[in-house]
């Protein structure tokens, strides 16, 4: 009879806490401080390797097609759950800044130079999502992919773990777009070759002139409430402004000829599903795109917190592996958006009262899957 198992064995724990000595045989000879600062990491890894599971698992999802309703929920509940891990993960930076300048300083050479811009799950993880390789931010002359490397050049498993990534051709923006996609818009589905081109951009139209109403109304009160008239053509510029840029965005005039029907049709899907949220067959995907706004903001908080937390506790020097340090990490910050059109959708979302009127709103009554 096979024996019960127990708590320490199932979780391996005298194992995962012989794995904090650092470069050294075990942690004995290490400050709290050093081993704190292995510890998080650890602890950073492991959130990382839950996220990485729970990313697959909703691209996966959206990968088929049609994406049943009832999956829906499930890819919800992962976009939600990797939200939460994010959160986490930030939250340990207020552990790191319990400890002083001078208490890192003491262990920090023993990094050199090794440093966090080589976790492969981390470039994992943008991998997944869909950051581009294109838009990385590098470490002076290496790449992403060369910072992997053995010291000698060779291949690590830092590096196989981000190409065998890379190798799947396949990322989360890349498959919810796809799901975007086939959004039918005002009962008219992609694969309708005859009428949905014609059925889009006549939504589109609309959906321009109600903004434009909207506008409108604003410029009107902004007349009654300016100071005097230049403040006035000062707002009108601005509202105009609004007016254009949101043409150019649901019109996709800032992409390649070749793929502006597609992204434009995307884009008016995200709003069509913001717009009229409150029909039964847009319950969920309103809630996909709600999730992957609070997805990335969460990441865009622990890019911001952890350059925060370097600033704080080492200022400005250069980092261990020759990076600009909390430069580097602040261009990560304001740079590495993978899911913006979901957050350019908000400043054209229009009141419920000034939408365009929707039309066959029986076809959106839970009838099958997008």
């Amino acid at each position: 009879m096979p024996a019960k198992p127990t708590y320490w064995d199932y979780i391996k724990v005298e194992s995962l806490l012989a794995l904090q000595a650092g470069l050294g045989d075990d942690d004995s000879a290490l400050s709290n401080d050093e081993v704190l600062f292995i510890t998080v990491h650890q602890i950073d890894e492991l959130w990382f390797k839950l996220i990485l599971r729970e990313l697959s698992m909703v691209r996966d999802c959206f990968a088929r097609s049609p994406v049943p309703e009832q999956s829906l929920a499930a890819a919800v509940r992962g976009i939600r759950r990797i939200t939460m891990l994010l959160h986490n993960v930030a939250q340990h930076f207020g552990l790191m800044e319990t400890m002083t300048t001078r208490d890192y300083l003491a262990f920090r050479d023993k990094l050199s130079p090794a440093s966090g811009f080589q976790s492969a799950q981390m470039r994992e993880i943008e991998v997944l999502m869909g950051l581009p390789m294109d838009q990385r931010v590098s470490i002076g002359s290496q790449t992403v992919l060369d910072a992997l490397r053995n010291e000698d050049g060779s291949a690590s498993p830092a590096l196989d773990r981000v190409q065998s990534r890379l190798d799947e051709h396949s990322t989360l923006k890349d498959t919810l777009d796809e799901w975007l996609y086939r959004t039918p818009i005002q009962g008219s589905h992609a694969d309708d070759t005859d009428g949905d081109a014609t059925a889009v951009a006549q939504f589109i139209e609309d959906y321009l002139a109600a903004h434009r109403t909207q506008l409108e109304e604003h410029i009107e009160a902004a007349r009654r409430n300016a100071a005097d008239e230049r403040d006035v053509e000062r707002l009108r510029k601005r509202f105009e402004g609004e007016c254009e840029s949101a043409a150019r965005f649901l019109r996709a005039q800032d992409s390649p000829q070749n793929e502006r029907a597609r992204v434009s049709r995307i884009r008016a899907a995200i709003v069509f599903i913001e717009s009229y949220r409150e029909l039964p067959l847009l319950a969920w995907p309103r809630e996909v795109v709600d999730g992957m706004v609070a997805l990335e903001q969460a990441f865009l908080i622990f890019r911001q917190r952890h350059a925060r937390m370097v600033e704080r506790v080492i200022g400005r020097r250069t980092g261990t592996g020759g990076s600009t340090g909390v430069d580097y990490l602040d261009q990560t910050a304001l740079r590495y958006r993978v899911f913006s059109d979901v957050w350019a959708v908000r400043t054209l979302l229009l009141r419920r009262d000034a939408l365009p009127p929707i039309q066959h709103p029986d076809l959106y009554d839970f009838a099958g899957g997008v």
